[in-house]
């Protein structure tokens, strides 16, 4: 028999454009929740690793990415229902605007939103305007048949005169007004300083009284996925395999990984590159995620032992997959703008992280390998010093057009600048 995910609040934050406040509303309310002491399971449309650190720490859960370049709807629904479970609350963040995707609305919040039924707080920035917002909400409105707003909150907001008419214009549009943000110094600040450091409790604190008193929690705690839309246990259930795997991880130099990937080793044991030295002869496959290795170059280098593990451990046969940050630490040597430091030397190419090579690379990714389809995303700034390496495949962006990101194959090795979504 099909079990429903029960009639649990659930809601999306989503907004009209990048930058409009959806992270700042997003992580006030998950802290407002958690202050009332109920169980709340955090989601993040879209590839970002980053926020879901956020969601973690206040949620003390696994933000869980809801992707629908990387995975298909129905198993974006089975993810929901599956990592909802035992939640008083499902809050999932939405990405960039509400209809911006990888090809027009394609992959957008709003099409994840209608894939599971999800009722959609839209974050309005109201800095510059008031009776104009009238128009823009008018067609976020009413632009997609079938996408359910259920309410607006108000961001930079500069007064409580600047709020009445706001709510004036929610008032014309029968639309529902749920409060907002006012325009602090304070609160932009510690929004600024929440993205450069994962372990920063003071903005979230001052968010969540922020939200308490200018955000209508109660009505959001009243938002549910409609009965009749409500995805099933029915498929939700993660197929795992039983390999011995061996996880690098660290607070940041290997931290971008998505949690389904780990769930589907249940029995994965970790080390920290930085300090452990690996025990590499009974496992299956060597993890290594990528992250932000450049910033910690020198504690890398200095563990000589974990280094020439790997490598031996490679040389050997060992299957070892690397993404992005971890590929960078297989490679011979990182430059820096203060020096060149030792890698694995598994693959002999070099990585520059110097400030004048910076040059950023996004996108998603797919490519056919063996016989699969692997798809991911690509987000950095390092470069590969000197002639690009030759790729063993080619690799397509989300709309079938080629790009130059290389995937390596070396013995047993994977190893690219993609972060995979399904290892």
């Amino acid at each position: 028999m099909k079990q429903e995910t029960t009639t649990k609040c659930a809601f999306m934050v989503c907004a009209t454009a990048s930058g409009s406040g959806k992270t700042t509303v997003t992580m006030g309310l998950l802290r407002a929740l958690r202050n009332r002491g109920l169980t709340v399971q955090p989601f993040k449309c879209g590839p970002d690793y980053i926020d879901t650190k956020f969601h973690e720490r206040v949620c003390g859960r696994p933000s869980i990415n809801l992707d629908t370049f990387m995975a298909t709807p129905e198993h974006v629904q089975a993810l929901f229902c599956r990592y909802g479970q035992g939640a008083d609350v499902c809050v999932a963040e939405g990405m960039m605007g509400l209809f911006d995707g990888y090809e027009r609305d394609r992959g957008s919040s709003a099409e994840i939103a209608q894939a599971i039924g999800l009722p959609v707080v839209l974050v309005v920035d109201a800095r510059s305007a008031a009776y104009s917002t009238a128009a823009l909400l008018q067609g976020f409105l009413h632009f997609r048949e079938g996408l359910h707003i259920a309410g607006v909150v108000f961001n930079k907001v500069g007064s409580e005169r600047h709020f009445q008419m706001l709510r004036q214009v929610c008032d014309d549009l029968q639309v529902r007004c749920l409060g907002h943000l006012p325009k602090t110094q304070t609160l932009e600040q510690g929004s600024r300083y929440l993205g450069l450091d994962f372990s920063e409790q003071t903005a979230s604190d001052t968010l969540a009284r922020l939200v308490e008193e200018h955000i209508d929690i109660d009505a959001l705690l009243a938002l549910r996925v409609p009965a009749g839309h409500r995805p099933t246990a029915s498929g939700a259930t993660l197929q795992c395999s039983s390999p011995k795997v061996l996880v690098a991880r660290n607070a940041e130099s290997f931290s971008f990984i998505y949690q389904e990937n780990l769930d589907r080793w249940p029995d994965a044991c970790f080390f920290d590159p930085e300090q452990d030295v690996p025990q590499l002869d009974a496992i299956d496959l060597l993890y290594l995620p990528g992250g932000y290795p450049e910033k910690h170059l020198e504690a890398l280098a200095a563990n000589q032992a974990a280094r020439h593990a790997i490598r031996a451990y490679a040389e050997r046969g060992g299957r070892i997959i690397a993404e992005c940050g971890g590929m960078m630490y297989l490679c011979d040597r990182i430059v820096a703008d203060n020096g060149e430091y030792p890698m694995c030397g598994v693959l002999p190419h070099t990585i520059t992280a110097r400030t004048a090579d910076r040059k950023l690379a996004l996108g998603y990714r797919r490519f056919q390998l063996d016989g699969r389809e692997y798809r991911g995303h690509e987000f950095h700034y390092t470069q590969f010093a000197g002639q690009m390496p030759t790729s063993a495949v080619q690799v397509y962006n989300a709309k079938g057009e080629p790009v130059a990101t290389p995937v390596l194959r070396y013995k047993n090795v994977l190893a690219s600048y993609t972060h995979l979504y399904q290892l």
